[in-house]
């Protein structure tokens, strides 16, 4: 039995001084928050600024992890979710990510589609600390599992991992 090898990617919720939140247009997801794969040797942290450089031409202040998604199905994946604030540079699209935009959040929340994206924005958005575990599978989208950690206080709720 071959084993898969786990895919890690990262996201940001950037939101800039009129609270709005920067999105990206994928050309085959539609709109989503700044997301990709962390290189080799690359720490996460890096990983963040890179991707949200490539896909939108913008610097941020990046905020502390604030979710971890756990994707059980093939291929796995864990994706950390990060929020940032926006602090320099103009909105540049790429051949990837044709759109670049700020929205509302309420807009923002209507236009991401994708459930597994969705879930990401909506958990992010609505984020009030500590760090947020939510385990998945994609087709179809069930949450299977919700761990908040709190300092060093952890809640379960009855649909634990």
């Amino acid at each position: 039995m071959t084993e898969q090898k786990q895919t890690v990617v990262v996201t940001c919720l950037i939101r800039n001084a009129a609270a709005e939140i920067l999105l990206i247009r994928h050309f085959r997801r539609g709109w989503e928050l700044p997301q990709g794969r962390v290189e080799a040797g690359e720490a996460l942290t890096a990983a963040v600024h890179r991707e949200v450089l490539e896909e939108t031409g913008t610097l941020i202040e990046l905020g502390p992890l604030a979710a971890v998604w756990t994707k059980i199905c093939a291929p796995p994946a864990t994706i950390f979710g990060f929020t940032g604030i926006y602090r320099s540079g103009e909105l540049v699209p790429s051949e990837e990510t044709p759109e670049v935009r700020w929205f509302s959040p309420n807009d923002a929340l209507g236009l991401v589609t994708h459930q597994v994206n969705h879930d990401r924005l909506q958990t992010l958005l609505y984020h009030s600390g500590g760090v947020i575990q939510r385990a998945y599978q994609a087709r179809p989208f069930t949450i299977l599992g919700v761990c908040r950690t709190s300092g060093s206080k952890r809640e379960n709720g009855a649909d634990s991992f």
